[in-house]
């Protein structure tokens, strides 16, 4: 069977799910063999090895901390050199993102970014994707090259298949562009407790119908009844009522999870295109007429400010 390589997002050798999502799509296309840089990349073998991996392929250098994203560039193109594979898949995070891209354009590929599903045929990978807010689903496959495709979080179950893992060195050859962007300050980001916003299972979000950043306590605790990260439209986030990390939407972050629940968010295409993929979607608005309700599962007509502490106390409930 082909090989598939799959690009390991981790940090410090703790592997993030997105991950652990490729390996479960690849073995559908091929045998995976994953492609860990950085610090702690040894570290992530064992788990690797656990979801599917037959091989784990690891570097550390400098460079792959001290700058931007073409150092791991080199190292992916090491390791697409090395093996030959059948498919390259990446994380479609906006680092990842621009990884595959540069990739593609080196090995002289084509290139498919936020796909939602993969299936095997006998011409290659074959990726669903979704358009036009949820509109449409489209089936594509590559026809030139080496498919580079990037998933979007959440796209596939995380299924255990332990594999053999062998661990082999990657020898990589650093470019002249490698060390053209430095990184030279970082700030830790201040943790909430809550679920990173793209890779949760659970999105709770408000928007302009919230009325004010001392009301999205009420969005804030729902989704910690829930267990849920928190997103907020861009009408919220321009007004200064919640920071732009949390945005979701076409300038903000494209999120994908098994359950949003959009409160006092009327449904622009601007926000839709951030969460067309959701599995199922409920929105809270007063407005029975509002787009957001043209996408949803489910919805509630009615004032959030009555709606969502009894939705919160009923969880709350029901848990205790």
């Amino acid at each position: 069977m082909a090989e598939v390589l799959v690009y390991v997002d981790h940090v410090d050798g703790a592997v993030r799910k997105p991950t652990l999502e490729l390996l479960t799509l690849a073995r559908r296309i091929g045998e995976p063999v994953a492609v860990a840089l950085g610090n702690g990349a040894a570290d992530t073998a064992a788990v690797l090895a656990e979801h599917g991996a037959v091989k784990v392929l690891t570097a550390d250098a400098a460079e792959f901390a001290d700058y931007l994203v073409v150092p791991k560039v080199d190292a992916l193109q090491a390791a697409y050199e090395a093996v030959s594979p059948a498919a390259v898949l990446v994380p479609s995070s906006a680092e990842g993102k621009e990884i595959a891209a540069r990739l593609a354009v080196r090995i002289k590929s084509g290139i498919i970014t936020d796909a939602v599903d993969l299936e095997a045929s006998d011409e290659g990978p074959v990726a669903t994707q979704s358009a036009f807010a949820a509109s449409y689903s489209t089936k594509s496959r590559i026809t030139t090259g080496t498919p580079v495709i990037t998933v979007k979080p959440n796209s596939a179950a995380v299924e255990a298949a332990p594999a053999a893992g062998t661990v082999e060195a990657l020898t990589v050859s650093f470019s002249e562009q490698a060390t053209g962007t430095k990184v030279v300050a970082r700030t830790p980001r201040e943790s909430t407790g809550r679920p990173e916003l793209t890779e949760a299972a659970i999105v709770v979000s408000g928007g302009r119908g919230v009325n004010g950043a001392e009301n999205f306590h009420l969005i804030e605790s729902l989704a910690d009844s829930l267990g849920a990260a928190v997103g907020a439209s861009r009408a919220a986030v321009d007004a200064g009522w919640y920071p732009h990390s949390n945005q979701v939407g076409q300038t903000g972050k494209s999120v994908s999870p098994q359950l949003y629940i959009a409160s006092g968010i009327s449904g622009a295409i601007q926000h839709r295109a951030g969460m067309q993929t959701s599995k199922t979607i409920v929105a809270i608005n007063k407005d029975a007429e509002a787009p957001i309700f043209d996408l949803v599962d489910y919805g509630v007509v009615g004032d959030l400010f009555d709606v969502v502490p009894a939705l919160t106390e009923e969880i709350n409930t029901r848990k205790g």
